[in-house]
């Protein structure tokens, strides 16, 4: 196996799913000598999709971003919007207790730290969310990232060995296989994807790749992410955390969809399937149901420690913004005081998944993602372009993202939905159902 090519080895029975390891750049290849001659083609075609009014990228926000936020699009109009296009599933961007703290903590600190947190960046705040994040997490210590795209670089090429093994979900996320590429470079590790929430694939690899006399400075990581970002469907922890206990491995959680929406209080994956201590690691962000930006890791004291001092991301890059900080501490606070925001999360995801179903449409849900399929025939771009007109704020995910025939519509949903806010969207998916052709089929 190539160190330099960490994917190549696979279980994964899904080998056309491309899930998040993918570039545009791959599709738009080009032998042009010159910079301008490499780009054009995507541009070319950027620009045309643009032009026919279905690239509905870039789309402006021009107010709050809650249930009902103002968006100009591509057309240059602004029209108010019903938004599922965010994953401010708990409503907090505008929540007054998570803004009162903020405006305090600029007036008391100003805008920024200007520094990495080892060298000046850590304030009082920082290491009060530290503290925060691992009750919460229930964890000994907490790293604070300035993304949670940071958190995982960090850790895989902080913690990762000669002969070390990773095992990891083929629907991980993007900045794990960065993790793993980077690490990669100069790190003789096996890095093995296993098919999705497939155990008795993961069981094979654990077996396969144990410690053993020949291999005694072997260490096994596991990772897989609490709530999947592109099927909202969780990992079976329980099963995962048992493999990972009777085979020695390190267990590590991306639980950047389930902290704040799964479980009665919001503490995640591990409290929605009640166990007290799923994983070793805790990786999570503030970009989800915290409504900010920045990420974590929650684990030992003496592991984090050592990425403290250790992880390059973490040492080189200025400390969060302290607005940050102080929003994250009000959004954990709101969690505490107001837990009846995360039943009502999930009482308007069931609502709109009941209508939707319904209608005719499969669709899944487990947290508060819901995709949508669309039959591979049908013009996924035109349909979202519909919703847009429609004032229904919805992102259309297609190929090479996901197979052509596994291109869907998502939904992300929110605290603060109006029951008028899921029942207009079902009105719209059955008249663009209707229209588009795909309700007419007996499976959508």
């Amino acid at each position: 196996m190539s160190s330099a090519s960490p994917h190549t080895d696979s279980e994964s029975s899904a080998s056309s799913n491309r899930a998040e390891n993918f570039s545009l750049a791959e599709f738009f290849k080009t032998e042009a000598p010159t910079l301008m001659g490499r780009v054009k083609p995507f541009s070319d075609y950027y620009r045309d999709s643009r032009a026919k009014g279905l690239a509905h990228y870039n789309r402006e926000i021009v107010s709050a971003v809650s249930n009902r936020t103002s968006v100009r699009g591509i057309d240059g109009k602004t029209r108010e919007m019903i938004m599922f296009g965010s994953n401010n599933y708990l409503g907090l961007t505008t929540h007054p207790h998570v803004a009162s703290p903020i405006k305090q903590a600029l007036d008391e600190y100003g805008a920024g730290v200007d520094g990495p947190p080892l060298l000046g960046g850590m304030t009082q705040l920082h290491m009060e969310l530290e503290r925060r994040l691992s009750l919460l997490k229930g964890a000994e210590d907490t790293l604070l990232f300035g993304s949670g795209y940071q958190a995982n670089l960090g850790w895989v090429k902080t913690l990762l060995r000669d002969d070390d093994v990773l095992l990891y979900d083929e629907y991980n996320h993007a900045s794990l296989y960065d993790g793993i590429a980077l690490a990669a470079v100069n790190t003789n590790i096996k890095a093995i994807r296993f098919s999705h929430n497939n155990t008795e694939n993961l069981e094979r690899l654990l077996i396969r790749f144990r410690k053993g006399a020949s291999r005694p400075n072997r260490q096994i990581f596991v990772v897989v992410e609490g709530v999947y970002s592109m099927d909202g469907d969780l990992a079976p922890l329980p099963r995962i955390s048992e493999l990972c206990a009777g085979h020695g491995a390190i267990l590590v959680v991306d639980d950047a969809h389930g902290t704040g929406v799964m479980g009665k209080t919001g503490r995640g994956t591990a409290e929605h399937f009640d166990m007290e201590s799923a994983a070793d690691i805790w990786m999570g962000s503030f970009s989800k149901a915290f409504g900010m930006t920045g990420g974590f890791l929650s684990g030992d004291r003496e592991v984090v420690d050592y990425l403290r001092f250790c992880s390059r991301s973490y040492m080189f890059s200025a400390h969060l913004p302290i607005t940050t900080v102080a929003g994250v501490l009000g959004g954990i606070e709101v969690l505490e005081r107001e837990p009846e925001r995360i039943a009502r999360l999930h009482e308007n995801a069931a609502h709109l998944e009941a209508g939707l179903s319904a209608l005719g449409f499969q669709v899944f849900r487990e947290a508060a993602i819901i995709p949508v399929r669309i039959p591979p025939e049908v013009n996924i771009r035109e349909v979202c372009k519909q919703f847009h007109d429609e004032g229904i704020f919805l992102n259309s995910i297609e190929y090479p993202a996901v197979p052509k025939d596994g291109q869907r519509l998502r939904l992300s949903v929110m605290a603060t939905h109006t029951t008028e806010d899921l029942d207009q969207a079902v009105s719209a998916f059955e008249r663009i159902g209707t229209i588009a052709g795909i309700l007419s089929g007996a499976n959508v």
